[in-house]
């Protein structure tokens, strides 16, 4: 008699329940001529993970997609490695909980959630200390790279994308993009009132979803933090994306791993602070403004 197959690839997909919750409400304001009006603003609630009824952690969420948001953490904090670990997720926003059931427990949790850090995430997000010790581990592809055409292109596409931002603000944006050999195509835009939550949604939505063979790219409005670049690496993402800036860490981070980071992204304009070699400039797409100096010619790759 044959053993069964309990490699990941044999296993069924989480069971995973559908407990989106509303992204607004309304409230009311007065503004600055005493007048009474109803504004819309970011539905914040909290999320307990309880994970084979041990309590994990709270996550501060819009409550778009809880479901896809458990799964991410869980991954990118390491304390799984394939979806198929879990037999299910189930939300609960009656009593804010999100109950995780594995197939056969998750080894060594006391330890490996004994030590966390407390990140700069907006919402106020964390990590479990040992995340910081995988960076050698990560494995980016080669050959993964974007034109300045294909950049400027995903920004329009962000900036035209219906959001809750656009409504009520006071939330972040993270998108990803598959990249061929023409325009980006946005497979998934979540938003939350931490960046940390928006990656992670996006990761357990890429676990559910795997894509076709394409280069992805990783597109945020926050900073490029050491956290947001790790969780992009470990989605297998070689090109994030920010409207903002990047920290210290992080630009040290996507310099040790290979990550092509690209901040101040708006309209044309971009700084690329880590592996230009995956940027690939067009100099003709864009014209200096007169009275600044201009720079020497640009190679087809950025150096």
């Amino acid at each position: 008699m044959t053993s069964p197959d309990l490699s990941p690839s044999a296993l069924p997909l989480p069971l995973l329940t559908c407990a989106s919750a509303p992204l607004t409400c309304e409230v009311e304001v007065v503004n600055e001529y005493g007048e009474r009006q109803r504004m819309s603003i970011p539905a914040e609630r909290p999320l307990t993970v309880y994970v084979d009824k041990r309590e994990i952690v709270t996550l501060m969420t819009l409550g778009a997609h809880p479901e896809l948001l458990v799964l991410g953490y869980l991954g990118n904090q390491r304390l799984i490695h394939s979806a198929a670990e879990l037999e299910s997720i189930t939300v609960d926003w009656e009593v804010g909980a999100a109950a995780v059931k594995t197939r056969s427990g998750i080894a060594d949790i006391e330890e490996k959630t004994a030590r966390r850090v407390v990140t700069t995430g907006c919402g106020q997000g964390s990590v479990f200390g040992g995340l910081m010790d995988e960076i050698d581990q990560l494995d980016l592809p080669a050959g993964a790279s974007i034109t300045q055409r294909q950049l400027y292109s995903l920004v329009n596409t962000i900036r035209l994308e219906e959001s809750t931002y656009k409504s009520a603000g006071s939330v972040h944006a993270c998108a990803i993009f598959a990249v061929a050999q023409s325009d980006p195509d946005m497979l998934l835009f979540v938003e939350d009132v931490g960046r940390h939550n928006a990656i992670d949604t996006i990761a357990g939505w890429l676990w559910m979803n795997p894509p076709p063979r394409a280069e992805l790219v990783f597109y945020t409005t926050g900073r490029l933090t050491s956290e947001m670049v790790i969780k992009s690496a470990q989605m297998g993402v070689a090109i994030v994306v920010s409207r903002s800036g990047i920290t210290q860490m992080g630009h040290q981070i996507a310099q040790s791993v290979g990550v092509c980071a690209i901040g101040r992204a708006t309209n044309k304009r971009f700084v690329c602070y880590a592996s230009p070699q995956r940027l690939l400039l067009e100099p003709g797409l864009v014209t200096r403004e007169a009275g600044l100096p201009a720079s020497a010619p640009a190679s087809t790759a950025a150096s």
